[in-house]
C-alpha cells in the first residue's frame, strides 16, 4: 500500500521564523474556534524544503465532535485549478499542444461560439474577433464567466443551463458551455471563470485519458499525493472535514460537494479533495522548479513562465464580484494570481508571490523570493474572505528574514 509522504521537519527559528510569532498564528486560529466562527483548520508553513509548522485547531466534523487531524481531507474547490493548469503545461512540454492554439482545435464545439454585444440597447450576437486560445483559458481571458459572480444576462444563462451540475461528463460540460455566448471579447478582459473546467475536457481530448486518470498518473502519483482525488474512497470517509451545520454569520446550511460518491464530471476547476500534506508536496514541487524527490513534472523555465504575469495591459472586470478576487497590485499567470508590487495590496507579501484558494476556505501562497510557502485548510465558505488575509498577514508577521 502506498503511504503518505511528508516533507522533512525543521524548526521555526532555524528557518528564519520567530517561534513566538509562529505560535501566535495558531493561537489566533484557536481563538476563532473558541468564538465558534471557525469549525477547525490545518495550517502548514514550509521553508527551504522543511516544514516548520503543521498544526491543527478545532474540529474536523463539528456536528459529531471529531477533532481536526493533520491528515483530514478537505474539498479544495478552486485549488484544483493550479493542478489542472500544471497538467496542461505538461502536455505543452511534450509537444502535444501550443498555448496559442485555438480552443476549438481540441474542442470543436467552440468553432461557432458567439459573443453577445449590446448595440443601441439590444443584445446582438456575432463571432468574436479573436478565437479563445489555450492561453486564454489558463489566464481567464477567454471571454467566459461564472454564474456565481453576478446576475448579468450571460451569467443567468450559465445558471439556467445548470453548469454547476456534476451530472455531465467533462466533454458534455464543454458542449453545454459552448452553446452559451461569450461575455467578453477573448483576450481583452480578465474575468474569473469556468475556463479551467474546460481545460479538464481539453486534457482528456489531448491525452486520451479521463482527467482523474491523467492527473494520478502524471502528477498526483509521482508526487506521492496519495489522498488527493475526485472521489474519497470509503476507507477514508471518516477523515473528511465538514463545515458547521449552520453558518455562524448567516444561519444557513452550507452546501458543499459530495466527496463520497462518484459523479460524471471530474471538474478541473473545482472538484478535487486533498490534505495539507499532499498539497504541500505539490507546492514544494513548484517552489523547487518542477521537481520533488527525484520526480520532475515540469522544467524550471515552465514554472517561472506559469507564475509570471500574463495579463500585462489586459484589464480586470471590476464591475462584478470577479474583480474582488484579483486585488490591485496583482496580475494573473497560468493558474495562479501573481503579486506585482511589494505594496498596493491590502495584505502582506513579496513581489513575485503567487497564490490561489478554494470557495470553501482553503488557501495557499508561494513566495519564491523568500523560498517558502504556506497553506491553510478549512471548510468555512462564508468566512473565507476574512481568514485568507488574516492567515497571510500572520505568516509574514512571523518571518524574520
Amino acid at each position: 500500500m502506498t503511504t503518505a509522504q511528508h516533507l522533512p521537519l525543521g524548526s521555526a527559528k532555524d528557518l528564519g521564523f520567530c517561534p513566538q510569532r509562529t505560535r501566535n498564528l495558531v493561537e489566533v486560529l484557536q481563538a476563532e474556534v473558541a468564538r465558534a466562527r471557525l469549525p477547525g483548520a490545518v495550517a502548514l508553513i514550509a521553508r527551504h524544503g522543511q516544514v516548520l509548522l503543521h498544526e491543527t485547531v478545532g474540529q474536523q466534523d463539528p456536528a459529531n465532535g471529531v477533532p481536526m487531524a493533520q491528515d483530514s481531507i478537505f474539498r479544495i474547490y478552486s485549488m484544483t485549478k493550479p493542478i489542472v493548469s500544471v497538467a496542461v503545461m505538461m502536455l505543452m512540454e511534450r509537444g502535444q499542444l501550443l498555448l496559442s492554439d485555438p480552443v476549438a482545435q481540441y474542442l470543436p464545439e467552440f468553432e461557432d461560439v458567439k459573443l453577445t454585444t449590446a448595440i443601441h440597447g439590444r443584445a446582438v450576437q456575432h463571432r468574436p474577433r479573436h478565437a479563445p486560445t489555450v492561453q486564454d483559458l489558463l489566464r481567464h481571458t477567454a471571454g467566459l464567466t461564472y454564474e456565481i459572480l453576478g446576475s448579468e444576462p450571460i451569467q443567468r444563462q450559465y445558471a439556467q443551463a445548470q453548469l454547476a451540475s456534476r451530472g455531465r461528463t467533462n466533454r458534455e460540460f464543454s458542449q453545454a458551455l459552448a452553446a452559451i455566448p461569450l461575455m467578453f471579447e477573448p483576450g481583452t478582459v480578465w474575468e474569473y471563470s469556468r475556463a479551467t473546467d474546460l481545460l479538464g475536457a481539453l486534457v482528456e481530448v489531448v491525452s486520451g485519458q479521463p482527467l482523474g486518470e491523467f492527473l494520478h498518473g502524471n502528477i498526483l502519483g509521482p508526487l506521492g499525493m496519495v489522498d488527493t482525488s475526485f472521489v474519497v474512497p470509503p476507507d477514508k470517509h471518516h477523515r473528511i472535514a465538514e463545515p458547521f451545520e449552520k453558518d455562524p454569520d448567516g444561519g444557513i446550511t452550507p452546501r458543499l460537494i459530495d466527496l463520497r460518491n462518484p459523479v460524471a464530471m471530474e471538474a478541473g476547476g473545482a472538484g478535487l479533495a486533498s490534505t495539507s500534506a499532499d498539497y504541500a508536496r505539490f507546492l514544494q514541487c513548484l517552489l523547487n522548479g518542477g521537481e520533488l524527490d527525484g520526480q520532475r513534472i515540469l522544467s524550471p523555465a515552465t514554472v517561472r513562465y506559469m507564475t509570471a504575469d500574463h495579463l500585462g495591459s489586459i484589464g480586470v472586470h471590476r464591475a462584478g464580484r470577479s474583480g474582488e478576487l484579483l486585488p490591485p497590485g496583482h496580475g494573473f499567470g497560468l493558474g495562479f494570481a501573481v503579486r506585482l508590487e511589494e505594496g498596493i495590496a491590502a495584505q502582506a507579501g513579496s513581489k513575485g508571490l503567487y497564490f490561489w484558494g478554494g470557495i470553501a476556505g482553503t488557501t495557499f501562497f508561494v513566495d519564491p523570493a523568500k523560498d517558502f510557502f504556506a497553506l491553510m485548510m478549512l471548510q468555512a465558505p462564508n468566512q473565507r474572505d476574512y481568514y485568507r488575509p488574516l492567515f497571510r498577514n500572520l505568516v509574514y508577521a512571523a518571518l524574520l528574514e
